[in-house]
């Protein structure tokens, strides 16, 4: 069924990547909407999107945009995220909330693989969306050709709604498939309505007859009606389509250029013919039964003399400001054009608004009127892993606290940002997806906090252990007068397995050594394995004490726990020291046609190739596994992206130690020296 003017407002979130266009698109959607009265470009900063000051910088998207406007006295919302793999988050996390979502990109077949990770993502989640091949201005390839590349990305049957005319290589319009009309593009202004051209007809019959085939798939009324020779009604056509958006079965593929202006009504009218209504995301979210207020955040945003801002699609209900949500009073409700915040009374089902104060409730998490829990009903995208890494430190230490208080904000706002407190290597880490993502981050607490920073390469986590058995005999004897230091003790240290950790085993019979300082002795072998030899961790030994002595007056548990420290200290040296470095286990995911290089990647970082197999349910890409140590991480999805369009990505955990040796071991225990001052 059309969806009607009366329906609630609906929400579209624009993806693709990056330098598809969205940006350009989204400036179109708003001028044609009556969002302003002129488009807004790049050159002159005027964008509605791209509105932060990094984005200006860049002239690309590192955060979404919000705004809206009416089409035919239907209100709308369109949300546009940026393209870059770095800031993905911000783009998955918009489309949980989305009633459709539009996909844009380029007219080119080896650009498509691009779009693979956008596609499996909104797929896996059953969100409706449609593709939108932008930039038909300069295309040169047939759209058969296009179409073919697209369906081999995409779970879901691809249906053309629209063929190009063209006037020799230039496209001049389109056919639309459903009503069979043609139109003619217009600089400024919308299509003209044109008789469809005697050279394009048979050409536009072909196509709509493909269409009817592949919607009858999901028809049965339709189907009877092709096997019978019979014209199926319009009516009928986009009723399939609405029923097949909104169950994310078929993918509408529609042509434009949004930096003309070209499609940009008929998409529209696409739009507000075959979205699904508000309630049908709610049901797909699992809200349908709630019978309440309900909002569910999907960004957060720390706004200078405003406070938290909680971004939210409703759900259910009718929101006013002061009422509560999970026993948080609001505190503002306001609309939003780009930067431009609007106040408002209240707020409706359908509508994007930004609550205040919302203190408790963080992006992925639905607040209700009554404080009812609905986020274990409401599952939530996981968040990107980590693939780069910074070690940071206030340039001026008395600004450390308020860095920390700054970095929690930025965290709350950017999911895919984690900060990290490394005790043992006392250090401030922050992890993100990418180089570009972190150097965002730190003009962020320039921009924002007046926070200059140091940045460099995090420290890893080396570990040594030892490759032989020894014995050592240490005393601790000291009279100062008074009550003087004793503590006597035989130890004997023992190589481990890997991964085994550290043992400590008394064998003491007789006394020689009281059962009462027996913790002191093991407590001192553990304060010399904080820092060994090399000077760093001492792990995958086993201690045994096996003899010792002892003074009634002068022994204690310092005096043994000092004896154990200085056995661990001139025992050790017997022992072989080996420097240890964390492994890890390593997937990169990339398309093939990068798979090649991506060996070569690999064996450059010191890598051990595992395997490599067909991704699961990515056509046309590769999943590597391979043992890689923990120090090659650090420029490794730099390289992924360079040689994968910018969409390859990796996983990494923890596996094993492994020895060091050579130079690389060398370097690494002379710079550690170096920073301990030995």
């Amino acid at each position: 069924m059309t969806q009607g003017a009366n329906v609630g407002p609906r929400c579209a979130v624009i993806v693709g990547p990056y330098l598809s266009g969205k940006t350009n698109l989204f400036e179109a959607l708003l001028k044609a909407i009556g969002g302003g009265a002129q488009k807004g470009n790049a050159a002159d900063g005027t964008l509605v999107g791209d509105h932060s000051s990094e984005a200006r910088k860049r002239q690309s998207s590192t955060q979404l945009s919000v705004a809206g406007g009416t089409f035919l006295d239907q209100p709308w919302v369109f949300i546009d995220t940026p393209g870059a793999s770095e800031f993905a988050q911000d783009a998955r996390d918009a489309c949980m909330i989305a009633d459709i979502v539009i996909v844009v990109v380029e007219p080119e077949t080896e650009k498509m693989v691009a779009v693979t990770p956008f596609l499996y993502f909104l797929d896996r989640h059953k969100i409706p969306h449609l593709i939108l091949i932008n930039k038909m201005d300069q295309n040169t390839t047939p759209v058969r050709d296009l179409m073919a590349a697209l369906q081999t990305i995409s779970s879901r049957p691809l249906v053309l709604r629209q063929v190009p005319l063209r006037d020799g290589e230039a496209i001049t319009g389109y056919i639309d498939l459903v009503s069979e009309r043609a139109y003619r593009y217009q600089p400024g202004a919308a299509s003209a309505l044109i008789e469809i051209p005697a050279s394009a007809a048979a050409r536009g019959a072909d196509a709509r007859n493909t269409l009817l085939e592949t919607i009858a798939d999901f028809d049965d009324v339709i189907l009877e009606q092709l096997l019978d020779d019979q014209r199926p009604d319009n009516s009928a056509v986009y009723e399939n389509f609405t029923a097949t958006l909104t169950a994310d079965a078929l993918v509408p593929v529609l042509l434009g250029a949004g930096l003309l202006d070209h499609g940009v009504q008929r998409l529209l009218k696409m739009l507000r013919h075959d979205t699904p209504a508000a309630d049908a995301a709610a049901q797909r979210r699992g809200i349908d039964m709630v019978d309440e207020a309900v909002v569910e955040v999907f960004k957060t945003l720390h706004v200078a003399h405003t406070g938290k801002l909680s971004l939210v699609r409703v759900w259910r209900g009718e929101l006013r400001d002061g009422m509560q949500l999970n026993n948080q009073r609001l505190s503002g409700i306001h609309s939003m054009f780009g930067a431009k915040l609007s106040c408002c009374e209240r707020a409706v089902a359908g509508q994007v608004v930004a609550l205040g104060r919302l203190e408790e409730t963080a992006t992925g998490t639905a607040a209700t009127a009554s404080g009812q829990v609905l986020n274990q009903r409401l599952p939530w995208p996981a968040t990107l892993p980590s693939m780069y890494a910074l070690a940071i430190h206030a340039s001026n230490r008395n600004d450390e606290v308020k860095l920390s208080g700054a970095l929690q904000k930025l965290a709350d706002e950017d999911r895919a940002l984690r900060v990290e407190h490394n005790s043992e290597l006392a250090e401030l880490i922050l992890h993100g997806l990418g180089d570009i993502h972190l150097a965002v981050v730190l003009e962020r607490l320039q921009d924002r906090f007046n926070l200059a920073v140091d940045t460099g390469v995090p420290q890893v986590a080396y570990r040594e252990t030892i490759s032989r058995s020894a014995s050592q005999h240490a005393r601790h004897k000291k009279q100062s007068g008074g009550h003087g230091q004793f503590g006597d003790v035989v130890v004997t240290i023992d190589p481990q397995p890997r991964g085994a950790g550290f043992q400590f085993v008394s064998a003491i019979t007789g006394g020689a050594v009281p059962r009462n300082y027996i913790p002191a002795v093991e407590e001192g072998v553990k304060d010399f394995l904080r820092q060994g030899p090399l000077g760093f961790p001492v792990v995958d030994l086993a201690v045994t004490l096996t003899d010792g002595s002892h003074h009634s007056v002068d022994s204690s548990e310092m005096a043994f726990r000092t004896a154990g420290r200085l056995a661990m200290s001139e025992g050790i040296a017997k022992c072989g020291a080996i420097l240890l470095e964390p492994i890890e286990r390593v997937e990169i995911s990339t398309p093939n046609s990068a798979t090649a290089r991506m060996q070569r990647v690999i064996a450059g970082h010191r890598g051990q190739v595992l395997g490599y197999e067909m991704k699961p349910g990515w056509h046309g890409w590769d999943v590597f596994t391979a043992f890689m140590p923990a120090a090659e991480l650090q420029q490794l999805i730099i390289e992924i992206r360079a040689l994968s369009q910018g969409v390859g990505f990796f996983r990494a955990e923890f596996d094993h130690m492994a020895e060091l040796q050579g130079r690389d071991r060398t370097e690494v225990v002379d710079a550690r020296k170096a920073v301990l001052g030995l």
